[in-house]
């Protein structure tokens, strides 16, 4: 039985649904602070967000790959303008010197009407955001420094310096989105953020030309003749300007390389004698941080303020958005009642565990792309060339594993299937086999009694969500999931929901499962449709309560409505 939609955003921002309970605080309006907000008013709740700066700051591109998965969250709340606007690439290509080593086309498992990735500029990104904000009844109050973050146990109190004197704000839960440099959100949840830097520096430029055959691709180069010992990274992106990144030694001055013609010169090898214009350059380091911890009672970190990642790979900003995501549909289940203050304690394992998997990856890429050593250095070279002639080294060759939702499963909230265990990382380019712990493959669905078709994952960021092989056992589980939480559910029938047929063969569906969805459309539970304490448990064990004892196993030749349950495997 379908249930109503969660109400539209709250507004005025600091007063909200819930006049009683005080305003989330969101601290920094970058575009992971946006989306916090955004998707904490789209939960009914009220939200104040403030920022350090006088003003929107729209200087360079900054973070330009918006991954698939992020999209969808944004179109969620409104913000499909990014996805229109930005320039869609569905191909990565690698190449050592001159020639190509393999190229990767992303796919998609399920029917997504969004693109595997988009570049669009930073600022643009923030406008469009900021656009949804102002329509969803939320300001950005400007000038307002975070000096210090004290909670207790019924809230947060963030004292902020303003051009006007001091301002203390009260508020439910902090979302501390304060970049890299937000030590006062560290220090108020006692966290270190231990890490390493690069030494090798790096040249980013944007510039205007007309590249023909290159508008949607990524385009990486090893030891290109343009940078001998070292590596160009270029990317498209809208209104003919094209992203490029080249890796330069430790004590490059970019004044100096313009003034000497150096810049023209770098640029001028790739492009050749084409008219270009430069629309923003700058130098940089990389760095690898993570947090000890994600938060602490109700402070927790978002985005740069609680992980750093070197670039290859978009792993940075939309790993932040899904981190907004993760806290606001957890802190708004606990401030409606439908779960446990445990439930919160659980994102920073959660998103600690992801900021760690993409430490780790973009750690394993650096090496590769900047090796140490001179068993590092013959390693590289000794997998380039081998790729040259041999496709199967190609797997060795490390460009930048490309941005993936995080795949919880080894969290809490999940209750293994032993019938759909996780298979592992799939290769470069091919989505995750669903099973618990993996974000829902998205697809279009039927809910009855609704006019229209909707997607999967906009259903499902509705409160619970569970899909079902027949009526009965539909019934069931949503009778079993209400009796686990006051949070609105909604229950598939899987052949009614699932016209044609996209559904089942996105998840490989079996006659006798139930699906369990969390609100950020993971999959929390493969169960059995004829058990309904098990589906009970799983809700629970979803919102923060208790893993149950053994998850569900398959058994060959028991009848159940709907038909005969296959072997698992």
């Amino acid at each position: 039985m379908p249930t109503p939609p969660v109400p539209p955003p709250a507004a005025p921002a600091d007063s909200g649904a819930d006049a009683a309970m005080d305003p989330v605080l969101v601290l920094g309006a970058g575009p992971v602070g946006q989306t916090a907000a955004l998707l904490l008013a789209r939960w009914g709740l009220p939200v104040t967000v403030v920022d350090a700066r006088p003003r929107r700051d729209a200087v360079g591109s900054k973070a330009i790959c918006q991954q698939r998965d992020v999209l969808d969250v944004w179109a969620h709340l409104g913000a499909g303008a990014i996805a229109e606007e930005g320039l869609t690439w569905d191909t990565a290509r690698t190449f050592y010197r001159d020639r190509e080593l393999f190229s990767v086309r992303l796919r998609d498992r399920g029917a997504s009407p969004l693109p595997p990735f988009v570049n669009l500029s930073q600022s643009r990104t923030e406008h469009i955001l900021d656009e949804r904000m102002a329509a969803a009844g939320l300001g950005v109050r400007w000038n307002h420094e975070v000096t210090a973050i004290d909670q207790d146990a019924s809230g947060v109190r963030v004292r902020c310096a303003t051009p006007a004197g001091p301002v203390e704000l009260r508020g439910s839960y902090a979302v501390a989105c304060l970049g890299a440099h937000g030590q006062v959100a560290r220090e108020a949840v006692g966290s270190g953020f231990p890490g390493d830097s690069f030494a090798d520096r790096f040249l980013i430029c944007d510039i205007r030309a007309d590249l023909p055959g290159w508008e949607r691709e990524r385009r990486f180069y090893f030891d290109p003749e343009w940078n001998p010992g070292r590596q160009i990274l270029i990317h498209p992106c809208p209104d003919s300007v094209y992203r490029i990144d080249w890796q330069v030694p430790p004590d490059f001055d970019l004044e100096r390389e313009q003034a000497r013609g150096g810049l023209d010169r770098r640029i001028r090898q790739i492009i050749g004698e084409r008219p270009y214009e430069i629309v923003w350059c700058s130098v940089y380091r990389f760095h690898t941080r993570v947090a000890e911890t994600m938060g602490a009672g109700r402070v927790l970190l978002a985005g740069d303020c609680a992980h750093l990642v070197a670039p290859f790979g978009a792993r940075g900003l939309n790993s932040g958005v899904h981190d907004a995501e993760n806290a606001a549909w957890k802190i708004a289940f606990t401030a409606k009642g439908w779960a446990g203050p445990e439930l919160v304690a659980t994102y920073s394992p959660e998103r600690l565990a992801a900021a760690h998997d993409n430490a780790e990856i973009t750690s394993a890429t650096m090496r590769f792309l900047v090796p140490h050593t001179d068993s590092e250095h013959a390693h590289r070279t000794r997998v380039l060339q081998s790729a040259l002639s041999d496709p199967a080294a190609a797997a060795q060759v490390d460009s930048g594993r490309l941005f993936e939702a995080f795949y919880y499963t080894d969290s809490a909230l999940t209750t293994p299937c032993p019938g759909r265990p996780f298979p592992g990382r799939p290769p470069r380019g091919e989505p995750p086999v669903p099973c618990p712990g993996v974000l829902v493959p998205d697809v279009p669905v039927r809910v009855e009694g609704r006019p229209e078709t909707t997607r999967l994952r906009a259903l499902a960021r509705e409160g619970v969500t569970l899909i079902a092989s027949t009526a009965r056992g539909a019934e069931n589980a949503r009778a079993a999931a209400q009796r686990a939480t006051r949070a609105p559910v909604t229950a598939l029938v899987l052949e009614r929901a699932d016209t044609a047929g996209a559904l089942a063969a996105a998840l490989d569906a079996r006659p006798g499962e139930v699906w369990l969805l969390r609100p950020d459309a993971h999959i929390a539970a493969v169960l059995g449709e004829d058990d309904p304490a098990a589906v009970a448990a799983a809700v629970e064990t979803c919102l923060g309560g208790a893993a149950p004892a053994a998850g569900y196993i398959p058994q060959p030749g028991k009848e159940q409505d709907g038909g005969v349950l296959p072997t698992g495997g």
